[in-house]
């Protein structure tokens, strides 16, 4: 798209950062490969009488107004960190289950969860190093075909530590 060039002169160590920005559709984003890594996933809920059933939602899926889905992020971070910011943006067919904000404490990390109209962000004081996998469920309430939208995170005292997940779509009939 174009051709950067940065040189230093003189002794001494240098520091800096180079943001480069754009518009893409959110659907056509693929997943950043940096030291965070994030995957977002969401399945199909469905209960029967041998309990709750989640089946992987691909581009065939077949989506109807009232039904229940599930959104899985799986967080992989390198490093400990204090003060991230992930947030999740949301299709705008689908309504959170779960509309309280809270704190919430789990796998030994404890997290703010904000629902919001189009997302749903976590704020971690302290992220240790590890994985972690974070879940809520969403209620379809309108029918087209939407993006999903992509998974962010930041560091937001660093923000050059920084990921995201890829986009997807989502057809309700």
């Amino acid at each position: 798209m174009a051709e950067v060039k940065i040189t230093k002169t003189g002794d001494g160590v240098a520091w800096g950062g180079l943001y480069w920005q754009y518009f893409e559709d959110l659907d056509k984003i693929t997943s950043a490969e940096t030291p965070l890594k994030l995957k977002k996933k969401l399945f199909k809920k469905t209960n029967t009488d041998k309990g709750e059933v989640i089946t992987d939602i691909t581009k065939d899926t077949e989506l109807n107004v009232g039904d229940l889905i599930r959104v899985r992020i799986e967080l992989q971070s390198d490093r400990a960190m204090e003060f991230v910011h992930m947030k999740d943006m949301r299709a705008a067919g689908l309504e959170p289950i779960n509309v309280l904000s809270s704190y919430k404490y789990q796998d030994g990390l404890g997290y703010y969860e904000a629902t919001k109209d189009a997302s749903t962000n976590f704020f971690f004081d302290y992220l240790p190093k590890g994985v972690y996998v974070f879940e809520y469920d969403l209620r379809v309430n309108n029918a087209g075909n939407m993006s999903n939208g992509i998974t962010t995170i930041q560091s937001m005292y660093a923000p050059e530590f920084s990921s995201h997940s890829e986009g997807t779509r989502i057809n309700v009939e």
